[in-house]
């Protein structure tokens, strides 16, 4: 075999390892952060005073992760009032595992049962009310 059949085999190879690329490129599900980030983006402004307001608050959003649940503890000054939550655990890599939970208390506490299949890494994005008052946080989550 001569230097130019050689040639010839490791161009095919090369053109075929680009076509192998190609090909399991587009194949890869690809998820995107939101559908409406457009309009989440227009009001992102008053995420951010929402967020302010939070952080002015006497002491952060705690919450604590344990047998597939999830305590969220308000500030001292949210005790005896109502507070309605919106609240998402975000998940980056598939968005089939995100949840989305609507919470209603007066105790300044919070439960979330989570699924026993849902263990990863985690963003908890929160939105709450009290009276007129709005808050936002974000915290990252690790469920084991």
């Amino acid at each position: 075999m001569n230097w130019g059949y050689k040639i010839l085999f490791v161009y095919l190879f090369f053109v075929a390892g680009i076509l192998l690329l190609v090909f399991k490129s587009s194949s890869e599900k690809v998820d995107l952060v939101t559908k409406d980030y457009y309009q989440k983006e227009l009001k992102y402004e008053q995420k951010i005073d929402e967020a302010e307001r939070a952080q002015s608050l006497s002491s952060p959003l705690q919450y604590e992760v344990s047998n597939n649940k999830v305590l969220i503890t308000f500030p001292e000054e949210m005790k005896g009032k109502a507070i309605t939550a919106h609240t998402l655990l975000y998940y980056a890599a598939d968005e089939t595992r995100d949840s989305v939970y609507n919470l209603h208390t007066d105790s300044a506490k919070l439960v979330m049962i989570l699924p026993e299949s849902d263990k990863g890494m985690y963003e908890l994005k929160m939105d709450w009310k009290v009276d007129t008052t709005k808050y936002y946080s974000e915290h990252k989550v690790l469920i084991k």
